[in-house]
């Protein structure tokens, strides 16, 4: 099933993100290559060209689980719950009832 990751930022979480970015991407990259990634994204502060220089509120992650525990326990797992730059996580069961093509667009890596 479906889970969505709701992860939200402490404040002035930029400079913890970016030492921290690599390996947490890592994660997201071996759910994208299990084929059980749905989505994934940082949450910016601000809509503008780069998202670095206002930072972020959190991240949405919307992949495949087991169960609400493994979602949760792969959650609470993550470089940035461990190095302190997410405040709290909230995982929600997820129903997909529409998909769009992909986007090319990448704003933040």
């Amino acid at each position: 099933m479906h889970f969505i990751i709701h992860a939200i930022d402490h404040p002035d979480s930029l400079t913890g993100r970016l030492a921290h970015r690599a390996d947490h991407r890592k994660r997201i990259e071996a759910l994208l290559n299990e084929g059980r990634l749905v989505t994934a994204g940082p949450l910016p502060n601000k809509v503008e060209a780069d998202p670095n220089i206002s930072g972020f509120s959190g991240s949405l992650i919307i992949a495949d689980f087991p169960n609400e525990a493994s979602a949760r326990a792969w959650a609470d797992t993550d470089p940035y719950v461990l190095n302190g730059i997410y405040a709290e996580i909230r995982v929600y069961p997820y129903l997909q009832t529409f998909s769009a093509a992909p986007t090319t667009t990448q704003v933040a890596k």
